[in-house]
């Protein structure tokens, strides 16, 4: 019973972090595209810096759709493979459907995108939230949470996030989104992953193969 007041208290920071979340969310969906916005947008925008654009546009290659949602497809066929199939089911659903929902986000939202500055790479969607940052955080956070060793799951989850921080800065240095963008994107994929991985994993959970690690 001694471990009862912990997880009581796990249990609400996690709820905690999801209100605080879905808060920045909100806010980024209220505020955006406010004075702060254009000031950050023109400071970061890689414009006539090759160097930084090539960096940009790297950052950018790692949070295609194609190369996200095809990567997931890889890790669920992996696990297929390691006798793992409904375990990579799960991981497969999370990641698919909330891209989905943060294009259908796109959609509802229909922010038009900044015209401060030329866009440095093509765009043909609406502009909030940044599929690219929603969707790193998702596919990066969970692959990082499904397979991390033991004892080195939090630093795999910095990892993670820090590399979908990038993505996402990248897609305001080629002038394609404002920074509410792109925080917006990433707070809807953390809350993503903090609501739907565990439940998920715990539903699909392959009760044949040895227990799979707590997510």
């Amino acid at each position: 019973m001694a471990h009862l007041p912990v997880l009581r208290s796990a249990r609400l920071l996690h709820a905690a972090s999801v209100v605080l979340l879905a808060f920045i969310w909100l806010a980024m969906l209220l505020l955006g595209r406010g004075p702060l916005d254009v000031q950050l947008e023109r400071a970061l925008y890689a414009g006539g810096r090759p160097a930084l654009v090539l960096i940009a546009r790297v950052f950018t290659f790692l949070g295609e759709p194609t190369v996200l949602v095809g990567g997931g497809f890889l890790l669920a066929a992996w696990l297929w493979r390691g006798g793992r199939g409904r375990f990579a089911g799960a991981l497969l659903l999370v990641i698919l459907i909330g891209r989905g929902l943060s294009e259908v986000q796109k959609y509802w939202v229909a922010r038009a995108r900044p015209t401060l500055e030329p866009h440095l790479v093509v765009v043909k969607t609406s502009s909030f939230p940044s599929g690219h940052a929603a969707s790193s955080m998702i596919f990066y956070l969970t692959l990082a949470l499904a397979l991390a060793p033991r004892g080195q799951r939090r630093m795999w989850a910095l990892g993670a996030m820090l590399l979908s921080f990038l993505v996402g800065a990248s897609r305001v240095m080629l002038g394609v989104h404002w920074p509410s963008d792109v925080v917006g994107g990433w707070s809807f994929g953390l809350l993503w992953v903090l609501v739907t991985l565990r439940p998920t994993e715990r539903l699909f959970a392959d009760h044949s193969a040895p227990a799979t690690k707590q997510l």
